[in-house]
């Protein structure tokens, strides 16, 4: 019995090793302020974004050219940050009346980029680049 004792705790003992060195060690770092606001900043221009949909106007001509407003929001979601900034820096050039129609033509704009690179088919005139 001592010697089936000994190999269960070796064979446990070389279990337990081979559990223990497939865990990741946790590593933490401080978050610097600039790089917290940033982030912040986007989910605010991000809310901004969506929140421009709920528009009376908007929504009429987004209707008008065919496009649902969840491939808007689809669209909006995977923004990337630099792309967020980029709009809604032209959304603040905008004067206010235009700011609507400047909306509508980024998305198009958007859709038509992402249609020709394939990611999409929303206009079916529009053929890929692959």
């Amino acid at each position: 019995m001592p010697a089936f004792m000994r190999r269960l705790a070796a064979v446990m003992a070389a279990v337990h090793f081979m559990l223990f060195a497939q865990i990741p060690l946790a590593q933490a770092a401080m978050l610097g302020t600039p790089q917290v606001l940033h982030e912040q900043q986007q989910q605010v221009d991000r809310q901004q974004l969506l929140g421009m949909l709920d528009d009376q106007q908007v929504q009429k001509k987004l209707e008008s050219m065919g496009v649902e407003r969840s491939q808007v929001e689809a669209r909006i979601n995977s923004l990337t940050p630099g792309e967020l900034a980029q709009f809604n820096q032209q959304l603040q050039e905008e004067p206010v009346g235009a700011g609507v129609v400047g909306i509508i033509v980024l998305f198009l704009v958007i859709f038509i980029i992402t249609d020709m690179l394939c990611a999409t088919d929303i206009f079916s005139f529009i053929k890929c680049i692959r």
